[in-house]
């Protein structure tokens, strides 16, 4: 048993700590779920399944000029859209100053014009920032899960005010079915698209978007994103492209 692991046995106080094994590189902050985790001979690749199902975004906003992210984690989205959206600026918010400190151990790129982090309190942030971004990606969890701050009406009626018109916000729901069925009812009533969910492949995460001042594209134009976007993006945006036709078809 290596230190790293030994260390993970150990350690379930709420602090965030790291795994090391089998040449990947994982965040934790207690035993019970892995939060990020990265393969170290391919740092921008989407190693857990949710953060792929969180791309689908692409299929609403293909070219996305400015990205805000709540929640930093092993910046596994940060990483793959600095890589493949060359043109993107993203912006990462993280409450727990830790969590930042950790940035070079999982190879998250330096602050300059593409990319920014933040150590703030991601509600707050977004209520005193209206109309900063076009993409808004939501997956900020602590060593409780899901804050109730970042799950309640106010805090999604805030999200929808930081959207550009035309915006698209992905939110990330690891939570039980109670809890993501209550933020789903938020998202609706800020949201005058309606929301669409997948469920990520293999986990237990659900992935909802919406848009804001702005109808859902059909399933057929979806299909054509997705196999527009192939070449760029080492996706199945196809796979999420009919399943979110299934969602706009319930």
């Amino acid at each position: 048993m290596n230190a790293a692991r030994a260390r993970a046995k150990l350690r379930n106080d709420g602090h965030p700590f790291i795994c090391q094994e089998r040449g990947e590189v994982s965040l934790h902050f207690g035993m019970g779920a892995v939060q990020s985790r990265m393969r170290v001979s391919d740092p921008a690749k989407l190693v857990l399944d949710y953060t792929r199902g969180m791309m689908s975004f692409l299929l609403l906003a293909p070219q996305p000029r400015h990205i805000v992210m709540l929640g930093l984690g092993g910046g596994s989205l940060l990483k793959y859209c600095h890589a493949h959206l060359p043109q993107t600026r993203f912006t990462a918010v993280e409450i727990d100053p830790e969590v930042i400190a950790m940035r070079d151990l999982f190879a998250i790129p330096r602050d300059e014009s593409r990319v920014q982090i933040v150590c703030a309190d991601g509600a707050q942030w977004l209520h005193d920032h209206p109309q900063c971004c076009d993409v808004l990606l939501l997956d900020a969890f602590g060593p409780e899960g899901l804050p109730p701050a970042l799950a309640s009406q106010a805090f999604y009626d805030s999200a929808a005010c930081s959207l550009e018109p035309g915006g698209v916000v992905a939110s990330n729901i690891w939570a039980g079915a109670v809890v993501r069925d209550q933020v789903i009812a938020h998202m609706r009533a800020a949201f005058d698209s309606g929301v669409l969910t997948l469920p990520a492949e293999e986990g237990e995460n659900t992935i909802a978007l919406a848009l804001r001042d702005a109808s859902m594209p059909a399933a057929g134009e979806l299909a054509a994103r997705a196999r527009t976007l192939g070449a760029q993006h080492p996706l199945d945006l196809e796979l999420a492209a009919r399943r979110l036709g299934d969602a706009l078809a319930a």
